[in-house]
Protein backbone atom coordinates (compact mmCIF):
# COMPACT_ATOMS: atom_id res chain seq x y z
CA UNK A 1 0.00 0.00 0.00
CA UNK A 2 1.03 3.11 -0.70
CA UNK A 3 1.04 6.82 1.10
CA UNK A 4 -2.54 7.61 -0.63
CA UNK A 5 -3.92 4.80 1.09
CA UNK A 6 -4.17 2.50 -2.33
CA UNK A 7 -4.02 -1.09 -2.82
CA UNK A 8 -0.72 -2.48 -4.76
CA UNK A 9 -2.67 -4.70 -7.84
CA UNK A 10 -1.37 -8.05 -8.40
CA UNK A 11 1.13 -6.49 -11.10
CA UNK A 12 2.11 -3.62 -8.49
CA UNK A 13 0.02 -1.09 -9.76
CA UNK A 14 -1.91 0.85 -8.07
CA UNK A 15 -5.30 0.10 -7.19
CA UNK A 16 -8.79 1.41 -6.58
CA UNK A 17 -9.31 2.86 -3.17
CA UNK A 18 -10.36 1.12 -0.36
CA UNK A 19 -13.99 1.23 -1.06
CA UNK A 20 -13.92 4.81 -0.16
CA UNK A 21 -16.90 6.91 -1.62
CA UNK A 22 -20.70 6.55 -2.66
CA UNK A 23 -19.32 4.84 -5.92
CA UNK A 24 -16.53 2.14 -4.14
CA UNK A 25 -19.44 1.40 -1.75
CA UNK A 26 -22.35 0.92 -4.51
CA UNK A 27 -19.82 -0.64 -7.43
CA UNK A 28 -18.95 -3.33 -4.36
CA UNK A 29 -22.61 -4.09 -3.38
CA UNK A 30 -23.65 -4.69 -6.71
CA UNK A 31 -20.69 -7.09 -7.06
CA UNK A 32 -21.76 -8.88 -4.49
CA UNK A 33 -25.02 -8.97 -5.98
CA UNK A 34 -24.56 -10.36 -9.05
CA UNK A 35 -22.20 -13.30 -7.77
CA UNK A 36 -25.33 -14.41 -5.27
CA UNK A 37 -27.51 -14.36 -8.27
CA UNK A 38 -25.09 -15.85 -10.83
CA UNK A 39 -25.10 -18.96 -7.74
CA UNK A 40 -28.46 -18.91 -7.41
CA UNK A 41 -29.00 -19.57 -11.31
CA UNK A 42 -26.25 -21.85 -11.46
CA UNK A 43 -28.41 -24.08 -8.71
CA UNK A 44 -31.40 -23.29 -10.11
CA UNK A 45 -30.39 -24.99 -13.57
CA UNK A 46 -28.37 -28.23 -11.95
CA UNK A 47 -31.56 -28.95 -10.21
CA UNK A 48 -33.51 -28.40 -13.63
CA UNK A 49 -31.08 -30.71 -15.29
CA UNK A 50 -31.44 -33.64 -13.03
CA UNK A 51 -27.79 -34.01 -12.17
CA UNK A 52 -26.61 -36.58 -9.90
CA UNK A 53 -25.62 -34.26 -7.47
CA UNK A 54 -28.21 -31.43 -8.50
CA UNK A 55 -29.18 -29.86 -5.15
CA UNK A 56 -32.84 -27.87 -5.18
CA UNK A 57 -33.03 -24.24 -3.74
CA UNK A 58 -33.97 -24.13 0.03
CA UNK A 59 -37.11 -23.08 -0.27
CA UNK A 60 -38.28 -26.03 -2.72
CA UNK A 61 -36.01 -28.56 -0.37
CA UNK A 62 -38.74 -26.97 2.47
CA UNK A 63 -41.66 -27.27 -0.06
CA UNK A 64 -40.87 -30.67 -1.00
CA UNK A 65 -40.44 -31.75 3.04
CA UNK A 66 -43.69 -30.60 3.94
CA UNK A 67 -45.82 -32.78 2.43
CA UNK A 68 -43.82 -35.96 3.17
CA UNK A 69 -43.48 -35.18 6.96
CA UNK A 70 -47.45 -34.15 6.89
CA UNK A 71 -48.20 -37.85 4.90
CA UNK A 72 -45.79 -38.94 8.36
CA UNK A 73 -48.16 -37.67 11.21
CA UNK A 74 -50.89 -38.76 8.89
CA UNK A 75 -49.49 -42.14 9.45
CA UNK A 76 -48.39 -42.02 12.90
CA UNK A 77 -51.96 -40.35 14.46
CA UNK A 78 -53.87 -43.67 12.55
CA UNK A 79 -51.36 -45.84 14.20
CA UNK A 80 -51.81 -44.47 17.58
CA UNK A 81 -55.61 -44.54 17.06
CA UNK A 82 -55.43 -48.29 16.43
CA UNK A 83 -52.80 -49.02 19.14
CA UNK A 84 -54.64 -46.77 22.27
CA UNK A 85 -57.22 -49.67 22.45
CA UNK A 86 -54.45 -52.44 22.46
CA UNK A 87 -52.64 -50.76 25.54
CA UNK A 88 -55.58 -49.74 27.64
CA UNK A 89 -57.78 -53.21 27.27
CA UNK A 90 -54.45 -55.42 25.68
CA UNK A 91 -55.92 -57.80 23.07
CA UNK A 92 -59.27 -58.03 24.22
CA UNK A 93 -60.13 -54.84 22.39
CA UNK A 94 -59.51 -56.63 19.26
CA UNK A 95 -62.81 -58.83 19.92
CA UNK A 96 -64.82 -55.41 21.22
CA UNK A 97 -63.87 -54.18 17.50
CA UNK A 98 -65.13 -56.99 16.07
CA UNK A 99 -68.41 -56.74 18.41
CA UNK A 100 -68.15 -52.98 17.36
CA UNK A 101 -68.17 -54.29 13.32
CA UNK A 102 -71.03 -56.98 14.12
CA UNK A 103 -72.84 -53.97 15.34
CA UNK A 104 -72.69 -52.11 12.72
CA UNK A 105 -73.79 -54.57 10.72
CA UNK A 106 -76.68 -55.76 12.30
CA UNK A 107 -77.79 -51.93 12.27
CA UNK A 108 -77.56 -52.53 8.76
CA UNK A 109 -80.03 -55.01 8.54
CA UNK A 110 -82.22 -53.11 10.76
CA UNK A 111 -82.27 -50.54 8.37
CA UNK A 112 -82.49 -52.85 5.18
CA UNK A 113 -85.72 -54.33 7.03
CA UNK A 114 -87.96 -50.78 7.49
CA UNK A 115 -87.24 -49.64 4.32
CA UNK A 116 -87.55 -52.76 2.50
CA UNK A 117 -90.29 -54.41 4.36
CA UNK A 118 -94.22 -53.47 6.34
CA UNK A 119 -95.83 -54.71 9.55
CA UNK A 120 -93.91 -57.06 12.07
CA UNK A 121 -90.66 -57.21 10.11
CA UNK A 122 -90.60 -53.79 9.67
CA UNK A 123 -91.15 -53.13 13.25
CA UNK A 124 -88.30 -55.25 13.89
CA UNK A 125 -86.18 -53.90 11.75
CA UNK A 126 -86.85 -50.77 13.94
CA UNK A 127 -86.21 -52.04 17.25
CA UNK A 128 -82.98 -53.66 15.61
CA UNK A 129 -81.67 -50.70 14.39
CA UNK A 130 -81.58 -48.52 17.55
CA UNK A 131 -81.16 -51.52 19.83
CA UNK A 132 -77.76 -52.57 18.19
CA UNK A 133 -75.87 -49.33 18.94
CA UNK A 134 -77.73 -49.06 22.03
CA UNK A 135 -76.29 -52.34 23.52
CA UNK A 136 -73.22 -51.82 22.13
CA UNK A 137 -72.65 -48.28 23.99
CA UNK A 138 -73.80 -50.39 27.06
CA UNK A 139 -71.15 -52.81 26.75
CA UNK A 140 -68.36 -50.61 26.29
CA UNK A 141 -69.35 -48.69 29.46
CA UNK A 142 -69.40 -51.68 31.78
CA UNK A 143 -65.70 -53.06 30.16
CA UNK A 144 -64.34 -49.58 30.78
CA UNK A 145 -63.69 -49.48 26.96
CA UNK A 146 -65.79 -46.27 26.18
CA UNK A 147 -62.92 -43.57 26.59
CA UNK A 148 -60.28 -45.97 24.70
CA UNK A 149 -63.16 -45.82 21.85
CA UNK A 150 -63.29 -41.98 22.26
CA UNK A 151 -59.45 -41.56 22.37
CA UNK A 152 -59.37 -43.74 18.81
CA UNK A 153 -61.87 -42.19 17.23
CA UNK A 154 -60.34 -38.70 18.19
CA UNK A 155 -57.00 -39.63 16.85
CA UNK A 156 -58.70 -40.76 13.83
CA UNK A 157 -59.64 -37.34 13.15
CA UNK A 158 -56.19 -35.32 12.92
CA UNK A 159 -54.85 -38.72 10.62
CA UNK A 160 -56.94 -37.79 8.05
CA UNK A 161 -56.57 -34.04 8.00
CA UNK A 162 -52.98 -34.36 8.10
CA UNK A 163 -53.45 -37.32 4.95
CA UNK A 164 -55.81 -34.55 3.38
CA UNK A 165 -52.89 -32.15 3.82
CA UNK A 166 -50.34 -33.74 2.90
CA UNK A 167 -51.77 -35.19 -0.62
CA UNK A 168 -53.08 -31.61 -1.35
CA UNK A 169 -49.59 -30.14 -1.13
CA UNK A 170 -48.26 -33.17 -3.26
CA UNK A 171 -50.38 -31.97 -5.69
CA UNK A 172 -49.22 -28.62 -5.47
CA UNK A 173 -51.12 -25.42 -7.55
CA UNK A 174 -53.98 -27.68 -8.38
CA UNK A 175 -56.81 -25.06 -9.64
CA UNK A 176 -59.36 -24.10 -7.11
CA UNK A 177 -63.01 -24.22 -8.18
CA UNK A 178 -64.05 -22.39 -11.09
CA UNK A 179 -61.43 -19.93 -12.00
CA UNK A 180 -62.40 -16.40 -11.59
CA UNK A 181 -62.67 -13.42 -13.75
CA UNK A 182 -63.27 -9.90 -13.31
CA UNK A 183 -66.85 -8.73 -14.93
CA UNK A 184 -68.44 -6.00 -15.91
CA UNK A 185 -71.74 -4.73 -14.63
CA UNK A 186 -74.60 -6.28 -17.93
CA UNK A 187 -76.65 -3.61 -19.27
CA UNK A 188 -79.97 -5.32 -19.31
CA UNK A 189 -80.09 -8.26 -16.55
CA UNK A 190 -83.61 -9.97 -16.27
CA UNK A 191 -84.42 -12.47 -13.49
CA UNK A 192 -87.34 -14.60 -13.11
CA UNK A 193 -88.45 -15.57 -9.15
CA UNK A 194 -90.64 -18.34 -7.69
CA UNK A 195 -92.49 -16.23 -5.06
CA UNK A 196 -92.77 -20.40 -3.80
CA UNK A 197 -89.90 -21.53 -3.47
CA UNK A 198 -87.97 -21.77 -0.14
CA UNK A 199 -91.51 -21.18 1.34
CA UNK A 200 -91.79 -17.40 0.53
CA UNK A 201 -87.89 -16.55 1.13
CA UNK A 202 -88.34 -14.05 -2.52
CA UNK A 203 -91.07 -12.48 0.03
CA UNK A 204 -89.00 -12.62 3.08
CA UNK A 205 -86.11 -11.28 1.99
CA UNK A 206 -87.20 -8.43 -0.45
CA UNK A 207 -85.98 -9.97 -3.44
CA UNK A 208 -87.97 -8.35 -6.21
CA UNK A 209 -87.44 -4.75 -5.09
CA UNK A 210 -83.93 -5.06 -4.41
CA UNK A 211 -83.19 -6.76 -7.87
CA UNK A 212 -85.43 -3.75 -9.00
CA UNK A 213 -83.37 -1.46 -7.47
CA UNK A 214 -80.45 -2.74 -8.96
CA UNK A 215 -81.50 -2.57 -12.91
CA UNK A 216 -83.19 -6.21 -13.19
CA UNK A 217 -86.07 -6.62 -14.73
CA UNK A 218 -88.43 -8.77 -12.91
CA UNK A 219 -90.41 -11.74 -14.24
CA UNK A 220 -92.16 -13.04 -10.98
CA UNK A 221 -94.08 -16.59 -11.44
CA UNK A 222 -97.81 -17.03 -10.91
CA UNK A 223 -98.45 -19.65 -7.98
CA UNK A 224 -101.46 -20.75 -9.19
CA UNK A 225 -100.37 -21.31 -12.71
CA UNK A 226 -97.18 -24.13 -14.32
CA UNK A 227 -95.16 -21.63 -16.50
CA UNK A 228 -92.97 -22.18 -19.28
CA UNK A 229 -89.37 -20.85 -17.20
CA UNK A 230 -87.31 -21.98 -20.45
CA UNK A 231 -89.63 -20.33 -22.98
CA UNK A 232 -89.83 -16.87 -20.33
CA UNK A 233 -86.13 -16.57 -20.57
CA UNK A 234 -85.50 -17.73 -24.35
CA UNK A 235 -88.33 -14.30 -24.61
CA UNK A 236 -85.95 -12.38 -22.59
CA UNK A 237 -83.13 -12.76 -24.45
CA UNK A 238 -85.04 -12.08 -27.69
CA UNK A 239 -85.66 -9.11 -25.77
CA UNK A 240 -81.99 -7.56 -25.34
CA UNK A 241 -81.83 -9.46 -21.65
CA UNK A 242 -77.88 -9.47 -21.65
CA UNK A 243 -77.63 -11.62 -18.23
CA UNK A 244 -80.18 -14.29 -16.50
CA UNK A 245 -80.76 -14.37 -13.00
CA UNK A 246 -83.24 -17.42 -10.98
CA UNK A 247 -84.81 -16.65 -7.56
CA UNK A 248 -85.77 -20.42 -7.05
CA UNK A 249 -84.61 -24.13 -6.10
CA UNK A 250 -82.23 -26.39 -8.35
CA UNK A 251 -84.76 -27.64 -10.89
CA UNK A 252 -85.39 -23.75 -11.52
CA UNK A 253 -81.56 -22.67 -11.62
CA UNK A 254 -81.28 -25.71 -14.32
CA UNK A 255 -84.00 -24.54 -16.76
CA UNK A 256 -82.72 -20.95 -17.48
CA UNK A 257 -78.61 -21.97 -16.75
CA UNK A 258 -79.70 -24.80 -20.27
CA UNK A 259 -81.45 -20.92 -22.26
CA UNK A 260 -78.08 -19.19 -20.68
CA UNK A 261 -75.58 -21.90 -22.18
CA UNK A 262 -77.30 -21.88 -24.95
CA UNK A 263 -76.72 -18.24 -25.67
CA UNK A 264 -73.60 -17.75 -23.88
CA UNK A 265 -74.78 -15.35 -22.00
CA UNK A 266 -73.37 -14.96 -17.75
CA UNK A 267 -76.08 -16.74 -15.18
CA UNK A 268 -76.58 -15.64 -11.80
CA UNK A 269 -78.05 -17.93 -9.12
CA UNK A 270 -80.09 -16.73 -6.03
CA UNK A 271 -80.43 -19.27 -3.87
CA UNK A 272 -83.82 -18.98 -2.65
CA UNK A 273 -84.59 -22.59 -2.81
CA UNK A 274 -85.03 -25.12 0.19
CA UNK A 275 -81.47 -26.79 -0.78
CA UNK A 276 -79.57 -25.08 -2.83
CA UNK A 277 -77.03 -27.16 -3.75
CA UNK A 278 -75.70 -25.43 -6.81
CA UNK A 279 -75.73 -22.30 -4.67
CA UNK A 280 -73.77 -23.80 -1.67
CA UNK A 281 -70.75 -25.50 -3.94
CA UNK A 282 -70.53 -22.08 -5.77
CA UNK A 283 -69.85 -20.52 -2.34
CA UNK A 284 -73.14 -18.40 -2.11
CA UNK A 285 -74.50 -17.48 1.32
CA UNK A 286 -77.50 -19.70 1.65
CA UNK A 287 -78.94 -17.51 4.40
CA UNK A 288 -78.84 -14.23 2.72
CA UNK A 289 -80.21 -14.86 -0.81
CA UNK A 290 -80.18 -10.87 -1.69
CA UNK A 291 -76.22 -10.78 -1.08
CA UNK A 292 -76.65 -12.78 -4.38
CA UNK A 293 -77.90 -9.94 -6.08
CA UNK A 294 -74.20 -8.08 -5.71
CA UNK A 295 -73.02 -9.74 -8.38
CA UNK A 296 -75.17 -7.36 -10.60
CA UNK A 297 -73.11 -4.76 -9.90
CA UNK A 298 -69.60 -6.28 -8.96
CA UNK A 299 -69.15 -9.45 -9.76
CA UNK A 300 -67.06 -11.87 -10.93
CA UNK A 301 -67.45 -14.96 -13.62
CA UNK A 302 -66.54 -18.28 -13.13
CA UNK A 303 -66.99 -20.94 -15.87
CA UNK A 304 -68.28 -24.29 -14.66
CA UNK A 305 -69.97 -27.40 -16.09
CA UNK A 306 -73.21 -28.41 -16.94
CA UNK A 307 -74.47 -32.32 -17.02
CA UNK A 308 -76.76 -33.83 -19.83
CA UNK A 309 -79.54 -36.29 -19.57
CA UNK A 310 -79.92 -37.02 -22.55
CA UNK A 311 -81.07 -33.37 -24.07
CA UNK A 312 -82.46 -32.34 -20.44
CA UNK A 313 -79.86 -30.12 -18.80
CA UNK A 314 -78.75 -30.62 -14.72
CA UNK A 315 -76.82 -28.44 -12.44
CA UNK A 316 -76.42 -31.17 -9.74
CA UNK A 317 -77.53 -34.41 -10.54
CA UNK A 318 -79.73 -36.78 -12.32
CA UNK A 319 -81.14 -39.86 -10.50
CA UNK A 320 -82.63 -42.95 -11.65
CA UNK A 321 -84.47 -45.99 -9.97
CA UNK A 322 -85.57 -45.60 -6.53
CA UNK A 323 -85.18 -42.24 -5.61
CA UNK A 324 -86.34 -41.31 -8.70
CA UNK A 325 -89.92 -43.12 -8.58
CA UNK A 326 -90.29 -41.69 -5.22
CA UNK A 327 -90.30 -38.25 -6.15
CA UNK A 328 -93.01 -39.07 -9.18
CA UNK A 329 -95.66 -39.66 -6.19
CA UNK A 330 -97.47 -36.41 -5.87
CA UNK A 331 -97.60 -36.74 -2.22
CA UNK A 332 -93.62 -36.48 -1.81
CA UNK A 333 -93.48 -33.04 -1.69
CA UNK A 334 -96.25 -32.29 1.19
CA UNK A 335 -94.84 -35.67 3.21
CA UNK A 336 -91.82 -36.95 2.08
CA UNK A 337 -90.99 -39.42 5.20
CA UNK A 338 -94.03 -40.75 5.16
CA UNK A 339 -94.17 -41.34 1.48
CA UNK A 340 -90.59 -42.90 1.28
CA UNK A 341 -92.36 -45.51 3.89
CA UNK A 342 -95.02 -46.11 1.86
CA UNK A 343 -93.31 -46.81 -1.71
CA UNK A 344 -89.87 -48.15 -0.95
CA UNK A 345 -91.15 -51.43 -0.25
CA UNK A 346 -92.51 -52.29 -3.66
CA UNK A 347 -89.63 -50.58 -4.97
CA UNK A 348 -86.94 -52.36 -3.32
CA UNK A 349 -88.27 -55.90 -3.31
CA UNK A 350 -91.38 -56.11 -6.03
CA UNK A 351 -90.57 -58.73 -8.49
CA UNK A 352 -91.87 -56.83 -11.36
CA UNK A 353 -89.85 -53.48 -10.49
CA UNK A 354 -87.37 -52.99 -13.51
CA UNK A 355 -83.13 -53.02 -12.47
CA UNK A 356 -81.06 -50.93 -14.30
CA UNK A 357 -77.72 -51.15 -15.50
CA UNK A 358 -74.91 -48.57 -16.26
CA UNK A 359 -71.82 -48.31 -18.83
CA UNK A 360 -68.72 -46.26 -18.31
CA UNK A 361 -66.15 -46.29 -20.57
CA UNK A 362 -64.57 -50.43 -19.99
CA UNK A 363 -67.02 -50.21 -16.54
CA UNK A 364 -70.33 -51.93 -16.23
CA UNK A 365 -72.76 -52.61 -13.46
CA UNK A 366 -76.16 -54.33 -13.63
CA UNK A 367 -79.50 -54.64 -11.48
CA UNK A 368 -79.03 -51.92 -9.54
CA UNK A 369 -81.77 -50.31 -7.81
CA UNK A 370 -80.45 -46.72 -7.68
CA UNK A 371 -77.93 -45.12 -9.99
CA UNK A 372 -77.12 -41.23 -8.85
CA UNK A 373 -74.97 -39.44 -11.17
CA UNK A 374 -73.65 -36.03 -10.54
CA UNK A 375 -72.57 -32.82 -12.52
CA UNK A 376 -68.90 -33.24 -10.63
CA UNK A 377 -67.81 -35.87 -8.22
CA UNK A 378 -69.13 -35.63 -4.86
CA UNK A 379 -67.34 -35.86 -1.68
CA UNK A 380 -67.08 -39.20 -0.13
CA UNK A 381 -69.09 -39.41 3.19
CA UNK A 382 -66.56 -41.53 4.96
CA UNK A 383 -63.72 -39.51 4.77
CA UNK A 384 -64.67 -35.57 3.78
CA UNK A 385 -64.79 -33.04 5.50
CA UNK A 386 -67.89 -31.51 4.03
CA UNK A 387 -69.65 -34.89 2.61
CA UNK A 388 -72.43 -34.75 -0.36
CA UNK A 389 -70.18 -31.03 -1.58
CA UNK A 390 -68.36 -30.93 -4.87
CA UNK A 391 -65.40 -29.89 -4.40
CA UNK A 392 -65.26 -28.44 -7.79
CA UNK A 393 -67.48 -27.17 -10.23
CA UNK A 394 -65.23 -27.57 -13.67
CA UNK A 395 -63.31 -30.83 -13.62
CA UNK A 396 -65.30 -31.99 -16.67
CA UNK A 397 -66.59 -34.94 -14.94
CA UNK A 398 -69.30 -36.98 -13.87
CA UNK A 399 -69.57 -38.98 -10.61
CA UNK A 400 -71.47 -42.16 -10.66
CA UNK A 401 -73.11 -43.57 -7.78
CA UNK A 402 -74.34 -47.25 -8.16
CA UNK A 403 -76.38 -48.87 -5.64
CA UNK A 404 -77.64 -52.54 -5.59
CA UNK A 405 -79.09 -53.83 -2.08
CA UNK A 406 -81.36 -56.77 -2.88
CA UNK A 407 -80.94 -58.81 0.03
CA UNK A 408 -80.09 -58.76 3.91
CA UNK A 409 -76.23 -59.83 3.62
CA UNK A 410 -75.59 -56.88 1.00
CA UNK A 411 -77.86 -54.48 3.55
CA UNK A 412 -75.73 -55.67 6.09
CA UNK A 413 -72.14 -55.24 4.41
CA UNK A 414 -73.57 -51.90 2.95
CA UNK A 415 -72.12 -50.83 6.15
CA UNK A 416 -68.22 -51.28 4.63
CA UNK A 417 -69.41 -47.94 2.11
CA UNK A 418 -67.15 -48.07 -1.33
CA UNK A 419 -65.54 -51.40 -0.73
CA UNK A 420 -69.00 -53.10 0.20
CA UNK A 421 -70.47 -54.38 -3.42
CA UNK A 422 -73.76 -52.74 -2.16
CA UNK A 423 -72.12 -49.22 -3.59
CA UNK A 424 -69.95 -48.32 -6.29
CA UNK A 425 -68.41 -45.21 -6.66
CA UNK A 426 -66.35 -44.23 -9.99
CA UNK A 427 -65.92 -40.76 -12.36
CA UNK A 428 -66.50 -40.34 -15.82
CA UNK A 429 -67.22 -38.27 -18.86
CA UNK A 430 -70.13 -39.93 -20.33
CA UNK A 431 -72.42 -42.93 -18.70
CA UNK A 432 -75.40 -44.72 -20.27
CA UNK A 433 -78.03 -45.89 -17.86
CA UNK A 434 -80.12 -48.59 -19.57
CA UNK A 435 -83.60 -49.90 -18.35
CA UNK A 436 -85.95 -52.93 -19.49
CA UNK A 437 -88.47 -50.55 -20.51
CA UNK A 438 -88.64 -48.18 -23.41
CA UNK A 439 -88.93 -45.31 -20.81
CA UNK A 440 -86.66 -44.40 -17.45
CA UNK A 441 -88.50 -42.31 -14.74
CA UNK A 442 -85.60 -39.88 -13.56
CA UNK A 443 -85.22 -36.82 -11.45
CA UNK A 444 -83.18 -33.74 -12.63
CA UNK A 445 -82.52 -31.68 -9.95
CA UNK A 446 -85.32 -33.05 -8.05
CA UNK A 447 -87.47 -32.46 -10.92
CA UNK A 448 -89.54 -36.04 -11.87
CA UNK A 449 -89.01 -36.33 -16.13
CA UNK A 450 -88.91 -39.34 -17.83
CA UNK A 451 -87.04 -39.94 -20.25
CA UNK A 452 -86.57 -42.51 -23.06
CA UNK A 453 -84.18 -45.02 -23.02
CA UNK A 454 -80.88 -45.64 -23.23
CA UNK A 455 -80.34 -42.61 -21.85
CA UNK A 456 -76.62 -40.75 -22.57
CA UNK A 457 -75.38 -38.64 -19.87
CA UNK A 458 -72.29 -36.41 -20.26
CA UNK A 459 -70.70 -33.50 -19.00
CA UNK A 460 -70.20 -30.12 -20.90
CA UNK A 461 -67.04 -28.86 -19.94
CA UNK A 462 -66.99 -25.19 -18.78
CA UNK A 463 -70.44 -24.71 -20.63
CA UNK A 464 -72.36 -21.93 -18.32
CA UNK A 465 -70.53 -18.55 -17.51
CA UNK A 466 -72.17 -17.85 -13.82
CA UNK A 467 -71.89 -14.63 -12.14
CA UNK A 468 -70.94 -14.09 -8.75
CA UNK A 469 -70.51 -11.59 -5.91
CA UNK A 470 -67.18 -10.78 -5.88
CA UNK A 471 -67.59 -10.58 -1.47
CA UNK A 472 -68.82 -14.26 -0.72
CA UNK A 473 -68.00 -16.53 1.81
CA UNK A 474 -66.27 -18.97 -0.69
CA UNK A 475 -66.13 -22.39 -1.43
CA UNK A 476 -64.89 -24.52 1.44
CA UNK A 477 -61.00 -25.69 1.68
CA UNK A 478 -60.27 -28.57 -0.20
CA UNK A 479 -60.81 -31.89 1.80
CA UNK A 480 -60.97 -34.72 -1.05
CA UNK A 481 -60.37 -37.93 0.13
CA UNK A 482 -57.82 -39.87 1.39
CA UNK A 483 -55.67 -42.83 -0.02
CA UNK A 484 -53.63 -44.26 2.78
CA UNK A 485 -52.08 -46.25 0.12
CA UNK A 486 -50.40 -42.74 -1.29
CA UNK A 487 -50.19 -41.32 2.11
CA UNK A 488 -48.11 -44.61 3.23
CA UNK A 489 -45.94 -43.74 -0.39
CA UNK A 490 -45.77 -40.35 0.23
CA UNK A 491 -44.50 -40.66 3.81
CA UNK A 492 -41.63 -43.20 2.32
CA UNK A 493 -40.48 -40.61 -0.66
CA UNK A 494 -41.49 -43.21 -2.99
CA UNK A 495 -44.30 -40.57 -4.47
CA UNK A 496 -43.87 -37.34 -6.90
CA UNK A 497 -44.06 -34.24 -5.13
CA UNK A 498 -45.29 -31.35 -7.33
CA UNK A 499 -42.27 -28.71 -7.37
CA UNK A 500 -43.35 -25.29 -6.99
CA UNK A 501 -42.84 -22.39 -9.23
CA UNK A 502 -39.32 -21.25 -9.28
CA UNK A 503 -38.39 -17.25 -8.99
CA UNK A 504 -39.85 -14.70 -7.16
CA UNK A 505 -43.00 -14.13 -9.26
CA UNK A 506 -44.56 -16.89 -8.45
CA UNK A 507 -48.34 -17.03 -10.11
CA UNK A 508 -51.02 -16.67 -7.55
CA UNK A 509 -53.81 -19.38 -7.33
CA UNK A 510 -57.01 -18.14 -8.40
CA UNK A 511 -59.34 -16.31 -5.52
Amino acid sequence: MDRAGHRAGPHGRRGLPRGRGPEGTRGRHRAERERNQGRKDREVRRHSQGGRNARAPRGERVAHARPVWWARLALLALAASVLAPLVAAGFESLLWAAAGVAALGLTGVGVWWTLAHTGPVRAAGLALAVAAPVVLLVLYTAQGLLWPAALCLALWAPALAAGRTALALAAGDDPAPGRQEAAPPPRRPWIVMNPRSGGGKAERFGLVEKARAAGATVALLDPEERQDVAALARRAVADGADLLAVAGGDGTQALVAEVAAEHDLPFVVVPAGTRNHFALDLGLDRDDPAAALDALHDGVELRVDLGYAADRVFVNNASFGTYAAVVRDPAYRDDKVRTLLRTLPELLTGAHVPRLGMRAGQERADGLQALLISNNPYRRAVDAARPGRRERLDSGLLGVLCLRVDNTVRAAGAVRGPRSSALRRLTAKEVVVEAGTPAVPAGLDGEPVVLMAPVVCRSAPGALRVRVPRHRPGVPARGSAVDWREVARLAMGRREVARPAVGPHRRPGPG
